[in-house]
Order: C-alpha cells, then sequence, then structure tokens
C-alpha cells in the first residue's frame, strides 16, 4: 500500500536536478482548461464530480455527488528558505516548498527568495478549487492539465496580480497558491470528500521543479 506524503519531513536527497517551469501571467484565455480567474467568492461554484460506477451498472443519478463543500484558511509563509502552508479546510500542514537546496534550507533568515523548488503536485479527482487571496499581494500557482501520465515538464507556473483569486477544475495538477515573500492568507474552498493524487517530483523523476523568483524579488 502507497504511503501518503510526508508533508512536513520530505527528506529530499540532495544534488538533485532541477526543471526550470516558465511563467506566465494568469488571463482568462492562459487559464483555459485549467480553471478560471475569480473576482467574486460569492460566485464561485464549485464542481463536485459524481461517485464513479464500478462496474457496468451506473450510480443513481440522485446520489454519488452530495459530500458537498468545505472551506477554510490557507495560509503560505516564508521562513527564511523553507515556504511553509496550512489549510484549515482540511486540516492539512505542509512544507511547499524551498528558495535553496532543501539539505542547506534556513530558516533563521529574512531575506526575500530568489527561486520557489517545489517538490510535490496533486489533483483532487473528487471536485475543483478556489484560492482568493485576503492579503492583496502577488501569488504563483504551479498547474498541469490532467492525466495520470504527468511529467515535470507539463508544469505552468502561473503569476497573480494578488487582486484576483484562482478557480481549478477537478483533475488539474496543482500546488497550493504559493506567495512569493513573507506571509499570504487565502479563503479556500473545495470538495470535500478531498480525494489526493499526487506526484513526488524527487522520487518518481529525481528532480524538483524550479521557478524563479527574481522579477519579483530583485535586489
Amino acid at each position: 500500500m502507497k504511503n501518503a506524503p510526508n508533508y512536513l519531513n520530505p527528506e529530499i536527497p540532495s544534488g538533485l536536478k532541477r526543471v526550470t517551469i516558465p511563467i506566465v501571467e494568469a488571463t482568462a484565455e492562459s487559464l483555459a482548461g485549467y480553471g478560471h480567474i475569480v473576482s467574486d467568492t460569492d460566485e464561485v461554484e464549485i464542481e463536485i464530480v459524481r461517485w464513479p460506477a464500478q462496474g457496468h451498472r451506473e450510480v443513481d443519478p440522485d446520489s454519488g455527488d452530495e459530500g458537498g463543500t468545505t472551506e477554510g484558511l490557507f495560509i503560505c509563509e516564508w521562513k527564511g528558505d523553507i515556504l511553509y502552508g496550512s489549510n484549515s479546510a482540511v486540516s492539512g500542514h505542509y512544507i511547499l516548498g524551498y528558495g535553496t537546496e532543501p539539505k542547506k534550507a534556513d530558516e533563521h533568515h529574512t531575506r526575500d527568495p530568489k527561486t520557489l523548488l517545489v517538490w510535490h503536485a496533486n489533483y483532487h479527482p473528487d471536485g475543483g478549487q478556489c484560492f482568493f487571496p485576503e492579503t492583496k499581494k502577488p501569488f504563483v500557482v504551479p498547474l498541469a492539465l490532467p492525466g495520470d501520465d504527468i511529467s515535470p515538464e507539463d508544469f505552468v507556473c502561473f503569476h497573480f496580480s494578488g487582486h484576483e483569486g484562482l478557480y481549478i477544475h477537478p483533475n488539474v495538477w496543482h500546488e497550493g497558491a504559493l506567495g512569493i515573500r513573507g506571509e499570504q492568507r487565502f479563503f479556500d474552498k473545495q470538495g470535500a470528500v478531498h480525494a489526493r493524487i499526487s506526484v513526488d517530483f524527487p522520487r518518481e523523476f529525481k528532480c524538483l521543479l524550479e521557478v524563479s523568483l527574481k522579477q519579483f524579488n530583485p535586489d
């Protein structure tokens, strides 16, 4: 049986290659297939995917999609070289990324990160997810289109100004909404079943995804 990722102690090996993923401005056009821009959380409808049938008999049409949604506060915070995250909607606590080689990461400084190294991503087959910034600061979200035969090169990092949020369709690969410095808070709403299918880049591909933050955090 596969174990769930250890989000607070991922034990990332040293010397992994880095796969640089492009940064794209988030627009209605660039997000097509991944999700869409959110201007008002009251207008967001979370897609809930009906429970799949196990054989030739179909799931009754008035059942299988009644789990509803859950919502809470998603917080990400840079502590030195480590980007931590928490999601009260699903009681999650994570290391989301690093600003340097993970084995050399130091929490005890206040320098802005120049790079973001991502070790993990997942998707939710049961429903969509919305991130909306409560602190109006820029953020980024790595995304890839659905499909279990994923590769690191399939990911694109979308940049948001901080004045609008993101809705992600079910089955779209993602990490959280990631701040580029300091602490950032987001309203989070997602399917309550919270099925999660993960990719662990160090163990599956012997790499980390790399996003340059130099344009956002110049010297």
